[in-house]
């Protein structure tokens, strides 16, 4: 249930965190993973005998802590088509080997953002690894669909990587000496008000996503808080501007002197400037923020379109052709037994992670 904070607070609403989370127009979904996966079989998934009493194929039971989703013998999500909304996959801990209809393909992980235009339609495949087979094999990430306006839809498709090295991260440490540490995977983050001074600058996203431009005021910033730590969100400088809070990891947090409870989503005024103080646990939140789109959403699962006319050509362009067709071997591939973190894009351009250069 969603409660209503008073007319002079800077809380607008809290509601409890679902699954998936529930997003404000111009984001479309967002979903948290936290797979604690047990050591490869030496073939990229679990033991067979682990997955007894699961639906394959569709298992979202966090069974021993974690689920198979659409994958039959690896983790993950095989071959699924996309169309007319972006992707932001954030990877805090494991590997996921992407695949798409272009024949482009990726390893990444380990605080690596791969940001997809589906734009008139791509399938992709997101399989989950298993490739420590004497140890556990943690995953982490959060998948974020973000929409794309009326004129962007149709654009071609692409992927952009954000490695972790080079995506802003900042610490702030409070009064107090307590520490709160924010990763800024999109959007402006003024410092002035924390003590940092100046504004910290994101990596550039896609040229067609809406947060390209500059009046879409999209923000998308994780932070980390130590026990007892305070932090002031600065004010969004947009108009009509929403802003939503997602408080996944700790025990309590206090907004602007409101009491809020792990497990909560709090959309909070984007206008205000809003102080946090995390409770006697270490505390973790994703903040999401834009700008409204402000256009009608016709969508059916994985086609987000404008009109029910759009949705059914979406669908008819799919059985038609496939969005390219599917270049890979089986609908759910690996990229082998090496952690290197690379991505191949469709015009045969490589890129290694830092780390394997």
């Amino acid at each position: 249930m969603t409660a209503n904070a008073p007319t002079d607070s800077t809380i607008v609403a809290i509601q409890p965190l679902g699954m998936p989370w529930e997003t404000l127009d111009p984001f479309l979904f967002c979903v948290h993973h936290d797979d604690a996966y047990p050591p490869g079989n030496g073939r990229y998934g679990p033991d067979a005998s682990l997955l007894s009493g699961r639906q394959m194929g569709s298992d979202f039971s966090r069974k021993d802590g974690w689920s198979m989703y659409h994958g039959q013998q690896v983790p993950g999500f095989p071959a699924h088509p996309h169309r007319g909304f972006e992707t932001v996959t954030i990877v805090r801990k494991g590997r996921i080997d992407h695949s798409d209809s272009l024949g482009a393909g990726a390893r990444f992980g380990g605080g690596d953002v791969q940001w997809l235009t589906a734009g008139k339609g791509i399938v992709h495949a997101e399989m989950f690894p298993l490739l420590q087979t004497d140890r556990p094999n943690a995953l982490e990430l959060f998948q974020i669909w973000l929409n794309l306006p009326a004129d962007s839809k149709m654009v071609d498709p692409h992927f952009t990587m954000f490695w972790s090295q080079d995506i802003p991260r900042r610490t702030f440490v409070d009064e107090t000496g307590r520490a709160t540490e924010v990763v800024i995977v999109a959007g402006d983050l003024p410092a002035a008000g924390n003590g940092g001074g100046g504004v910290i600058k994101p990596l550039a996203p896609p040229p067609d996503s809406w947060a390209s431009r500059l009046h879409s005021d999209l923000a998308m910033w994780t932070l980390r808080m130590e026990p007892g730590a305070q932090w002031v969100l600065p004010a969004a400088t947009g108009e009509g501007t929403r802003r939503k809070l997602y408080f996944f990891a700790g025990s309590r947090i206090t907004i602007d002197g409101q009491s809020v409870p792990v497990g909560s989503a709090i959309e909070v005024r984007a206008g205000a400037t809003v102080t946090l103080t995390n409770g006697d646990e270490p505390g973790e939140l994703l903040m999401l923020q834009g700008r409204p789109i402000g256009e009608p959403v016709a969508q059916y699962g994985p086609f987000v379109m404008n009109t029910e006319q759009e949705l059914r050509q979406a669908f008819d362009d799919y059985r038609r052709t496939e969005f390219g067709g599917w270049p890979w071997p089986d609908t759910a591939p690996v990229h082998g037994d090496e952690e290197g973190r690379f991505a191949r894009h469709a015009d045969g351009r490589t890129e290694r992670h830092p780390s394997q250069t």
